[in-house]
C-alpha cells in the first residue's frame, strides 16, 4: 500500500471512535439548557466547549445533504474559496468521487468515478452549459454552491451515468455585497494576473428588486518542453527504429467573463429573474519541435520528408447569452416555474504548420476555421404537495444546439482542400424534448421515498457538401430513491442508509457524429482529388459515426451515513453501473470510404460491447479534537474511492474504462490560529499509476498524479483578507505511454514533461 493511501486510511479509521461514541449512553443534550445561569458568567479562558463544531464550511451544506432523498453533495461558498483555486476546474480534483484530467495544478476535463468526461453530466443552474462557456473559465467567485450527485433524478436529467454536477451561480441577495479580488500567480517564471468584482444590492428599500454584477478578468502565460520516444519494430522486415522528439511550446491568453443577474421577487411564491452573461477573449502561442530517428529513414518513408516543424497559433472567442426565470404561485400550493435561454458564441482559429528538412522548407500549410454555435432551450416545471407527505413534480424541456464551421486550407500557397465530397461549409445540429414527472414521498420522520421517470428524444442532424446525417434517439429512464434514518429525533441518532435504483444513459456527442474526416499528414490526399494509396493503422485518419447509439446503463446504489452530532460526518458507498452500446474509439481498414480510392485505417467512435463498473466510496469530515484529547482543533477532510471495470471483447487484466484509475485518495485539514487571524490549510490529491487495454491492439499507461495545495490567509479585518496558495507544492514529471501492436508494427510509445509550483497571492477585500 502506498503511503498516500495509508495515511488516507488512517484519516478515515480515526473517525471509528465515532461510530462506538454514537452509540454509548449520552447525556441528553437538553442538560446543558437546564443548567443554572452562572454557567453564562464562566471566565473567557473556558468558552471553548461548544455543543455543535461545524467543519463543512456552512452548517446548511450537510443538512441539505440528509434532507435529500436522493443522494447529494453540497459544498458552500466558503469551501469553494478556501484554497483560491483560479478556476471551477481546478477545485474539483478535492470533491468526493471527483477526479480531472490534465497534468497537475491546471485543471482538466472533470470526471466523476473514475470515468471519461462524458460519463459525467456537468450542469449550470440546473441546465446544460451554453456553448462558450466552460469550467476551466469559470471562476469560483461567481459560484454560489457545487451540488454533487451520484445517481440520476428525473428533473435533473438521466445524462449522468457516472453522476450530475450541478454549478449554482451566484444570484442576488437583497443586501450590499461589493467584494474585490486581485490576485498574481506565478508558473515557471510565468505570471497570471486576475481581478474579481462582485457587487450584489438591492433596487428598493423592502429588497424586492435585487441585482448581482460580477465581472473576471484574468491574463495566462505558460510553457511547456515536451519530450517523446517511439520504438518501432518492423514485423516485416524484423528492423528496429528510434524516433524521439524534442519541443517547446509557449502560449499567451486573455480572457472577460461578465455575469449578472436582476431579480423581482414580490411575494415568496413570485419571482422573476433576467440573467445576462459575456465572456470574450484571445490566445496565441507556438512551438518549435525537432525529430530525430535511427537509423535515417529511407528515401520514400513517410517520416523521411522532414525532421523539424514549428506550429504557431492564434485564436479569439467571445459569446453572450440571456437566461430568465418566471415562478408564480398556483393555487394555494402548487408552484409553476419556467426559464429561457438564448446563447450564442463564435471562435476563429488560425494554425499555421512549418516542415523542414534540415534548413529548407518543405511545406507550409496554414488552416483556418470559423466557428458559430447557438444554443436555446425552454423548460417549464410544475410542483405540487399532495396530501400530507407527497411532494409531486412535473416537467417539460426542449433546446436546439447549433454549429456553423468554415473552414480554408492552404498548402504552399495552393488550396489543400482534397476533401471535394464534403466542401468547406459544416452545419450540425441536435434537438432534444424531454418530459418527466417524479414523486418524493415522506413517510413519517424515518422513511423517504422518491419515484421519477423520464422520457428524452434527441434527434442529430449535420450537413456538408453532398453528404447529410441524421440521427434519433430515445430513452425511457425509470427511478427510485429510498431514505431511512435510523431515528426520528436527531438528539438520539443521526445515522442512516440510502438505496438507489436508477437507469441512466450517455447520448453521443455531436463531434462523434459529424462524419466529416481528417485526414493523416503523413499519408496525405493530393491537393484537389482524393487519396489513392494506403495508410498506416498507427496512423490513421480520423472520422465521426453518424450511426452511433446511446449508451445504456442500469445501476444501484447503497449509501450509510453518519452525521457526528458535533458536526462533520462519516459516509460509505457502494455502486454498481452495467453499461451496454459501449462507445470506443477503434482503428479499422474500410474500404469505399468517400475520400479515398484506396482502403483506409479510421479511427472512429463505435458501439462494441457492453461493460460493468463498479466502486467503494469512503467519505470523512470531522475536527481532530472531537476524538483525540489535546489535539489541535483542524478540520479534517478525506475521502478515498475504490473503482473497478471490466469491457467485454477486450482483452484483460487491464480492459477498464476509458481513463478509470484503480483508486483515488483526498486528505486535507484546515487549522485558525489561536490568537492570531491566520488561517493555514493543506490539502493531497492522489491517483496511482494507471494502465488501459484500449483495444486488442492499443494500449496505454499514465504515471501516477500527486498533487498536494496549501493556503494561508490572513485577515486584517472583517473586510481586508490577503491570501497565499500553491498549487502542486511537490510537483511531479508525468509520463504518459502507449503499446500497439498491429499486423506489420510494434511500436511502444512514451511523452513526458515537467509540472511546476503555481504560487498566487490575492488581496480580497469587501468594500
Amino acid at each position: 500500500m502506498t503511503p498516500v493511501l495509508s495515511i488516507a486510511c488512517i484519516s478515515l479509521c480515526l473517525t471509528l471512535p465515532a461510530l462506538a461514541q454514537d452509540q454509548q449512553p449520552r447525556k441528553p443534550e437538553s442538560t446543558d439548557e437546564k443548567a443554572p445561569p452562572k454557567t453564562a458568567a464562566k471566565p473567557e479562558s473556558e468558552p471553548q466547549k461548544l455543543d455543535r463544531v461545524n467543519v463543512s464550511g456552512n452548517a446548511n451544506d450537510d443538512d441539505a445533504r440528509r434532507a435529500s432523498t436522493a443522494a447529494k453533495i453540497v459544498i458552500g461558498r466558503e469551501e469553494l474559496l478556501r484554497y483560491g483555486d483560479s478556476s471551477v476546474s481546478e477545485l474539483m480534483k478535492r470533491l468526493p468521487g471527483v477526479t480531472t484530467g490534465g497534468v497537475a495544478g491546471r485543471g482538466g476535463d472533470i470526471r466523476m468515478r473514475g470515468m471519461a468526461g462524458g460519463y459525467t453530466q456537468i450542469l449550470v443552474n440546473g441546465e446544460r452549459m451554453p456553448p462558450g462557456m466552460s469550467l476551466d473559465r469559470l471562476p469560483p467567485e461567481q459560484v454560489e454552491r457545487i451540488e454533487v450527485m451520484r445517481a440520476p433524478t428525473a428533473e435533473y436529467g438521466a445524462q449522468a451515468i457516472a453522476g450530475t454536477i450541478n454549478v449554482v451561480l451566484r444570484q442576488a441577495p437583497p443586501r450590499l455585497v461589493n467584494e474585490l479580488r486581485l490576485g498574481v500567480s506565478t508558473e515557471n517564471g510565468n505570471l497570471r494576473p486576475t481581478l474579481n468584482w462582485s457587487r450584489n444590492d438591492k433596487l428598493d428599500d423592502r429588497g424586492i428588486k435585487t441585482y448581482n454584477l460580477t465581472v473576471n478578468a484574468q491574463q495566462s502565460d505558460f510553457s511547456n518542453e515536451n519530450h517523446g520516444r517511439s520504438d518501432v519494430h518492423d514485423l516485416r522486415n524484423g528492423q528496429d527504429s528510434v524516433i524521439e522528439t524534442q519541443g517547446r511550446n509557449e502560449n499567451h491568453s486573455r480572457g472577460l467573463n461578465v455575469s449578472g443577474r436582476l431579480q423581482w421577487k414580490p411575494s415568496n411564491r413570485e419571482l422573476l429573474a433576467i440573467s445576462p452573461f459575456l465572456n470574450a477573449g484571445d490566445g496565441k502561442g507556438a512551438g518549435e519541435y525537432l525529430r530525430t530517428q535511427t537509423p535515417t529513414p529511407l528515401p520514400g518513408d513517410p517520416l523521411s520528408r522532414f525532421d523539424r516543424y514549428r506550429n504557431t497559433f492564434k485564436n479569439n472567442f467571445s459569446g453572450a447569452g440571456l437566461g430568465g426565470q418566471w415562478h408564480t404561485g398556483i393555487g394555494s400550493d402548487g408552484k409553476l416555474e419556467s426559464s429561457a435561454t438564448l446563447g450564442h458564441f463564435g471562435s476563429t482559429l488560425t494554425n499555421d504548420t512549418s516542415e523542414f528538412k534540415g534548413a529548407t522548407l518543405v511545406t507550409a500549410r496554414q488552416d483556418r476555421s470559423q466557428s458559430n454555435n447557438g444554443n436555446w432551450s425552454l423548460r417549464s416545471k410544475f410542483s405540487q404537495p399532495l396530501m400530507e407527505d407527497h411532494s409531486f413534480v412535473a416537467g417539460i424541456e426542449t433546446e436546439g444546439r447549433s454549429m456553423k464551421q468554415d473552414r480554408r486550407c492552404t498548402e504552399n500557397g495552393l488550396s489543400c482542400d482534397y476533401l471535394l465530397d464534403f466542401g468547406d461549409q459544416l452545419d450540425a445540429g441536435s434537438r432534444r424534448l424531454a418530459v418527466y414527472a417524479q414523486d418524493d414521498w415522506n413517510v413519517g420522520k424515518q422513511w423517504s421515498f422518491y419515484a421519477g421517470i423520464r422520457w428524452e428524444a434527441i434527434n442529430t442532424e449535420s450537413t456538408a457538401k453532398n453528404y447529410d446525417v441524421s440521427n434519433t434517439s430515445r430513452v425511457f429512464t425509470p427511478l427510485f430513491h429510498a431514505l431511512y434514518k435510523f431515528s426520528d429525533d436527531p438528539k438520539k441518532g443521526r445515522d442512516q442508509i440510502r438505496l438507489s435504483l436508477t437507469r441512466s444513459y450517455r447520448a453521443p456527442e455531436l463531434n462523434d457524429m459529424i462524419a466529416r474526416p481528417t485526414v493523416n499528414s503523413l499519408y496525405p490526399c493530393p491537393s484537389g482529388g482524393r487519396c489513392q494509396t494506403s495508410n498506416e493503422f498507427i496512423y490513421a485518419d480520423f472520422a465521426g459515426n453518424p450511426l452511433l447509439k446511446p449508451e445504456l446503463a442500469t445501476g444501484i446504489d447503497v449509501a450509510y451515513e453518519q452525521y457526528l452530532s458535533k458536526g462533520g460526518l462519516l459516509s460509505a458507498n457502494i455502486f454498481l453501473r452495467q453499461i451496454s452500446n459501449l462507445v470506443r474509439r477503434m482503428t479499422e481498414l474500410e474500404n469505399g470510404v468517400a475520400w479515398s480510392d484506396a482502403p483506409r485505417w479510421v479511427s472512429r467512435p463505435r458501439n462494441i460491447s457492453s461493460a460493468v463498473t463498479a466502486g467503494l466510496e469512503l467519505e470523512a469530515k470531522f475536527r481532530l479534537d472531537q476524538f483525540i484529547a489535546d489535539a489541535l482543533p483542524v478540520n479534517v477532510r478525506s475521502n478515498l474511492s475504490l473503482y473497478k471495470s471490466s469491457v467485454d471483447g477486450i482483452p484483460g487484466p487491464h480492459n477498464r474504462l476509458a481513463q478509470q484509475p484503480r483508486f483515488v485518495a483526498n486528505l486535507g485539514g484546515d487549522y485558525r490560529l489561536k490568537g492570531l487571524p491566520l488561517s493555514l490549510g493543506a490539502s493531497l490529491n492522489y491517483t496511482p499509476l494507471t494502465t488501459l487495454q484500449q483495444t486488442q491492439q492499443v494500449a496505454s499507461r499514465n504515471s501516477k498524479k500527486q498533487v498536494l495545495d496549501g493556503y494561508a490567509s490572513w485577515s486584517f479585518d472583517t473586510n481586508t483578507v490577503l491570501r497565499l496558495s500553491a498549487a502542486n507544492l511537490a510537483p511531479l514529471d508525468y509520463q504518459n505511454d502507449s503499446f500497439t501492436t498491429t499486423p506489420d508494427k510494434i511500436v511502444n510509445g512514451r511523452s513526458w514533461g515537467r509540472t511546476y509550483t503555481i504560487w498566487t497571492l490575492r488581496l480580497e477585500m469587501k468594500l
